[in-house]
């Protein structure tokens, strides 16, 4: 062993041998030495308390208190864009469809010129979005379907739109309800799925289900606005591995179904 590395691993051991010492004086003292404070977030451990599920009207109230400018993230201009950007929000954030979806627009500005457009292109143009094979393969075969079916315009009932290819329950009501105002049923994504669960509001784990319960506890003039209060309170407060609990303005309806630890 050199001489360096050497006097480098008796002066470690030097260090370790003193600190032990220093330990066992002070434990024979009776003296406990401090320890180290935790770098951890405080976080608390909630208990299992049955509570009665939340009033959806209280929910409805005060999330509109919370969040009076609950609306659709996706930055979209029409009910073509909206379409896309839904298509494209699958699996991936909002935030990143708005960033790509611009250059989208200056290359195929509507349903007629993305139902020409090469699938190869389509998939180097979303590829950060993810699922990128499947997008572009979606928005082409979604396009040209509008094109033969409605004349390019995304038509404006559930049974129309949910012909297209690539187009489920959720991405029509997620059309129909922002783009056109049209209110048919709740958009049911990730947040409200877990939100709808926890304030005890369905026991449901398909999404189809979940929304045929909100259907039944919430006006239909408000089905769209919902679905926004609980996707933004979601984001906002109720986290799916650590909801923040002490700052949630349900707190003393709330069930808190499934969480077992919040902040």
């Amino acid at each position: 062993m050199p001489a360096k590395a050497a006097a480098k691993k008796a002066a470690v051991g030097k260090k370790a041998a003193a600190a032990k010492k220093k330990t066992a004086v002070a434990k024979k003292a009776g003296v406990v030495p401090p320890k180290k404070k935790s770098l951890k977030k405080e976080q608390h451990v909630v208990p299992k308390v049955k509570r009665p599920p939340a009033d959806a009207n209280v929910v409805r109230t005060r999330l509109k208190k919370a969040y009076p400018g609950a609306h659709c993230a996706l930055e979209f201009h029409d009910a073509f864009s909206l379409l896309v950007m839904t298509i494209l929000a699958a699996q991936n954030t909002d935030v990143n469809v708005n960033k790509v979806a611009p250059s989208l627009w200056e290359r195929w500005p509507d349903a007629r010129a993305m139902a020409e457009a090469e699938i190869p292109e389509l998939e180097i143009a979303v590829h950060s979005c993810g699922f990128f094979r499947q997008k572009a393969k979606s928005l082409s075969e979604m396009s040209k379907d509008l094109v033969a079916k409605f004349g390019g315009v995304p038509p404006r009932t559930l049974e129309e739109l949910v012909t297209l290819r690539g187009v489920g329950r959720k991405t029509a009501n997620v059309v129909l309800g922002n783009a056109y105002g049209v209110q048919v049923g709740v958009v049911v994504d990730t947040h409200v799925t877990r939100l709808s669960f926890r304030l005890g509001l369905t026991k449901q784990t398909d999404p189809v289900k979940i929304e045929q319960d909100l259907m039944k506890k919430v006006p239909q003039e408000e089905w769209t606005l919902f679905s926004h209060l609980l996707i933004d309170h979601g984001r906002t407060i109720c986290d799916a591995k650590k909801p923040r609990c002490s700052q949630c303005v349900l707190l003393d309806v709330c069930p808190r179904n499934g969480v077992k630890v919040s902040a």
